[in-house]
């Protein structure tokens, strides 16, 4: 039934339907399917196409954002439509649910939220990039038993763990979430997480099983999780973020001439990937790990390629930052080995204008 239900959302939030797409989950609660099962497997499985659709440049950002604009409205509906018979579960305790400040990506924390509550939990929602003194002030307001800390973008790494400390210097244990903290976790105990959930399954399990309240007496700093940091490169390299972008977008004007025909626009874009390349170094510096910069220019590289840009294009860019970065031995490792990477991917042809792409 899932298949057929994720079927029929899918054509409906692809259409712009909103009617549509709430039927069809008030058509599967009518043929007995629980909320949990509908918000994990149809609806969050359709949010998983969606971006699946626009990374491969089969709908544009706006589409992106209608279709999870109406996703976000069909779990609304869905969650607040009880059948009079249906029963609350237990109370087993209240929790905070955020997003790391600077994190707009706040589907996945939604659906965390309202399993959760399904579930028997009291959650308090806070939504997207919820600035980290804001979040320690409501803690302090409610006492709970946890917080779920939702990061989807991997740059914002240093910002989740400066709230991982804040949030257990007043004694209260994170759980992270979200594919920032890598597939497997690492960065979430890197960063000194009490757990780490895969999905909102996984997180209401954790909690299940109960998490110890950290000593707000054993004061930590960034350096005592990540020792490498006293090396200062990470430092370095964030303080030298605007000088990295604009003298390594005039080497590339220096090695393309084409480039100085860009208009305002393009200089713009190409301006915006450069520092995307250096926020992504900077984030691989923080947590130690080329996993994290080589990740992040193979998700690039296939964006580049779907809109029929050769991928070895970024190559130049990495060898230009490394001239500036010199000095910088970890930082020099993961340019090679990004540049290592994207050299080893098999040659992608680019449509010519007369070729179907």
């Amino acid at each position: 039934m899932s298949a057929e239900l994720r079927d029929r959302l899918w054509h409906a939030v692809a259409l712009g339907d909103e009617h549509a797409a709430v039927d069809v989950v008030h058509d599967g609660l009518a043929d007995g399917a629980d909320r949990e099962t509908l918000l994990m497997d149809v609806i969050a499985a359709v949010q998983e196409r969606v971006g699946v659709e626009w990374a491969a440049d089969r709908i544009t950002v706006a589409q992106e954002h209608a279709a999870t604009a109406i996703n976000e409205r069909v779990v609304a509906a869905l969650v607040h439509r009880r059948s009079s018979e249906a029963a609350r579960p237990a109370h087993r305790g209240r929790v905070t649910v955020a997003c790391v400040d600077g994190e707009w990506h706040a589907f996945p924390a939604r659906l965390v939220s309202e399993v959760l509550s399904l579930r028997g939990w009291r959650v308090d929602y806070l939504g997207a990039q919820t600035p980290t003194p804001h979040l320690v002030a409501h803690l302090h307001h409610t006492v709970p038993d946890a917080v779920l800390l939702s990061g989807s973008i991997t740059t914002h790494l240093p910002t989740a763990h400066a709230a991982i400390t804040a949030c257990q210097a007043i004694g209260v244990p994170v759980l992270a979430g979200g594919r920032a903290f890598g597939p497997d976790g690492r960065y979430a105990r890197a960063l000194g997480a009490d757990a780490w959930a895969q999905d909102a399954r996984g997180a209401a399990d954790v909690l299940a099983a109960g998490l110890s309240r950290p000593d707000p007496a054993v004061a930590r700093q960034a350096v005592d999780d990540l020792p490498h940091l006293s090396d200062q490169e990470y430092t370095m390299v964030v303080r030298s973020h605007g000088r990295l972008v604009r003298q390594t977008l005039a080497d590339l004007e220096a090695a393309f001439p084409a480039m100085r025909g860009y208009d305002a626009a393009q200089r713009e874009r190409t301006a915006e990937d450069i520092a995307h390349i250096v926020d992504f170094l900077a984030t691989a510096l923080y947590v130690d790990d080329a996993g994290a910069f080589v990740a992040f220019l193979d998700w690039t590289a296939d964006i580049l390629e779907a809109r029929n840009v050769p991928a070895r294009s970024l190559v130049t860019g990495l060898d230009l930052l490394a001239g500036q970065l010199r000095d910088f031995p970890r930082t020099l490792d993961l340019l090679r080995e990004g540049a290592a990477a994207l050299g080893s991917r098999p040659a992608r042809p680019v449509p010519g204008p007369h070729t179907r792409a």
